[in-house]
């Protein structure tokens, strides 16, 4: 059930509340502009504030972005909507366009909501948790993670049995089963796509077993164990519980392989791979960690240094493509592969192994723009009309690009992308008004 829209006049529209999303709403609105940042998610922040550290300086993740949630969510010229889905945007002339968005809803009348998390505590039903990566469960009255912008309950009610314990032991009374979706329509005068990136889906490649061998997991799981808002105490394997002895990281998982649709390198599997690696021998200091790689990609500032650092802390580094995983009775990976050194096949057995995954476009924006065509390079990325000097234009004047949308990099790249595309959009704004 939804309600009639609401009209809302904005500046700009901003569509993905990751990182890049908010880099460039505090920038329009630190220049004056009122900005609708629309995410889709229940919480702002993206993938970032999921990470445990960043490379190459190994600061938290999260101490980088809460602050710039923050700033976002308490800024008077920054309205936020979570739990929002764009689903059209028409380009009337050259000063404005149209955009409808639905406010699906939480069944928790937001304002009310103190984030106490005693429906969740109440609540009989557990589901796999979507924010640790299905490694551990979540009730179906939930608040997404500790750190979540907004802290606010959410019925999920696809899996919700409406029994009732929620509502009994909410204090403020705020859960409504009765809520509606809210449809907006928007009039802006500039859109920014920042939607991101999404993983890799491993099960692609069957050989690697995948969703299939209990103890291989991909390498954003292996972030959430690491993370301090992890699902438990240590790094473990799933399968059994214990604390893996061998560890094996299986980079280029998705990427730079022609036979999966995605031949171009994600840039940051090498780097990001390499930290988890220095984490691990921090948190496991009897594990061995061993990399498998085609070739080492360290090409940003430090990230060469970052690279000789891992190998001098005993890191194993085996240059070899993997031909394919096997499960043993026991849980472990026999890991089969060509030993490029030598020139021969060889087999290594390992009791927990890491795949980098690399990244593949996001295209949820690519249908939402009607009879003007969002046009896309090669990769399936959004085509960048002006690579070299104005690489946030779209194709489609007053609508730029910022971060992850526009291909694979690294969180300062995203962040830098942002500013250009914030920057774009403020002189949109500026000279279509005279």
């Amino acid at each position: 059930m939804t309600t009639q829209p609401e009209k809302l006049n904005f500046d700009v529209l901003i569509i993905g509340g990751g990182i890049a999303g908010i880099e460039a709403a505090i920038n329009i609105a630190n220049n004056g502009f009122k900005v609708i940042l629309a995410e889709k998610d229940l919480t702002i922040g993206g993938k970032m504030l999921l990470l445990s550290k960043v490379f190459p300086t190994l600061d938290c993740s999260a101490c980088i972005t809460t602050p710039k949630i923050s700033e976002a969510d308490r800024h008077p010229n920054i309205t936020i909507f979570t739990n929002t889905e764009i689903t059209s945007i028409e380009k009337q002339d050259a000063t404005y366009f149209k955009a409808n968005l639905v406010k699906h809803t939480r069944f928790v009348e937001e304002e009310d909501c103190t984030g106490c998390q005693l429906c969740e505590e109440a609540c009989p039903v557990v589901v796999p948790d979507q924010y640790q990566y299905g490694m551990v469960g979540r009730k179906a009255a939930y608040i997404p993670f500790n750190i979540a912008s907004p802290r606010v309950a959410t019925i999920d009610i696809d899996n919700c049995i409406l029994c009732g314990a929620c509502e009994k032991a909410c204090p403020t009374h705020c859960i409504n089963f009765m809520q509606a979706d809210k449809n907006y329509r928007l009039i802006v005068k500039s859109v920014i796509v920042a939607t991101g990136f999404k993983l890799f889906d491993a099960t692609k490649i069957q050989r690697y077993q995948y969703g299939t061998a209990k103890n291989i997991i991909n390498a954003m799981q292996m972030e959430r164990l690491l993370a301090p808002t992890r699902p438990y105490n240590h790094v473990i394997r799933p399968g059994d519980g214990r604390v893996p002895d061998k560890i094996a990281y299986v980079l280029c998982t998705g990427s730079r392989d022609f036979t999966v649709g995605n031949p171009i390198c994600s840039q940051i599997c090498c780097m990001y791979s390499l930290k988890q690696a220095q984490l691990l021998m921090g948190a496991l200091p009897m594990a061995d960690v061993t990399i498998y790689y085609i070739s080492i990609r360290s090409f940003g500032k430090g990230f060469e240094e970052f690279y000789e650092q891992a190998k001098s802390m005993g890191i194993n580094f085996v240059k070899g493509k993997i031909g394919n995983i096997t499960e043993k009775e026991n849980g472990n990976l026999i890991l089969r592969y060509e030993d490029v050194a030598s020139g021969r096949l060889k087999e290594s057995e390992h009791d927990l192994v890491v795949l980098s995954v690399g990244v593949v476009p996001n295209e949820d924006a690519s249908s939402l723009f009607g009879d003007a065509e969002w046009k896309q390079d090669a990769f399936h990325f959004p085509l960048q009309k002006d690579l070299l000097f104005n690489p946030s234009l779209s194709n489609i004047n007053g609508i730029f690009m910022a971060g992850t949308t526009t291909g694979p990099m690294d969180i300062p790249d995203a962040i830098l992308s942002a500013g250009a595309a914030s920057m774009e959009a403020i002189q949109y704004i500026q000279k279509t008004a005279l």
